[in-house]
């Protein structure tokens, strides 16, 4: 398994070594001590999976607060995604600041998002599968987005979105959120 840090600190690009023949392939999608070795010791407690019918699909800014925050396993496996983190910690050099990876079915490439950061991606191909795994539970009371075309992050989508849930068209910039509730703080 090949773990790559990203130009973001803290997040990574995860390849898991993949082993086939004419019969098709095999690989670990998850081993926590490879993980551990790397230097990701994490214990997931939820797998997530999503469905999206449609190139364009856009999901995010999405992250949950204190004290339900959650770091992030990530895979497409249908289809590719196009998958943005961004660095939501108050005091972070790096706040602000986004990474994007593709991810497919066919490239199996993961990225793990660690805790205090902005998620979201969009589908480039129809029919996508995106699976997870997460650290801590889902709490609705806890929820949080940000805008997905937020002109402060500006992240380079590489293509225009075609479908948006309600919470997403009216999600909130950054500013907005910071002033009202962030509660993730950058511990260096």
């Amino acid at each position: 398994m090949k773990v790559t840090e990203t130009k973001l600190k803290g997040v990574y690009v995860v390849e898991p070594q993949v082993f086939g023949d004419a019969r098709g392939w095999f690989m670990e999608s998850w081993s926590k001590r490879k993980l551990k070795e790397a230097g990701l010791d994490v214990e997931f407690v939820q797998d997530n999976q999503s469905y999206s019918a449609e190139k364009g699909t856009l999901r995010g800014l999405h992250y949950q607060l204190n004290p339900m925050c959650q770091a992030k396993l990530l895979r497409a496996t249908r289809g590719t995604i196009f998958d943005v983190a961004v660095d939501i910690r108050k005091g972070s050099p790096q706040y602000g600041a986004w990474v994007g990876v593709e991810l497919s079915a066919e490239n199996k490439k993961q990225l793990f998002i660690p805790r205090g950061f902005a998620h979201g991606f969009i589908t480039l191909t129809d029919d996508v599968e995106v699976q997870y795994k997460a650290d801590n539970y889902y709490a609705p009371e806890c929820d949080g987005n940000i805008r997905w075309d937020d002109p402060d992050i500006a992240v380079a989508w590489p293509i225009e979105p075609v479908i948006l849930s309600d919470k997403d068209t009216k999600a909130p910039t950054l500013r907005e959120r910071a002033a009202e509730s962030l509660n993730f703080v950058y511990e260096g």
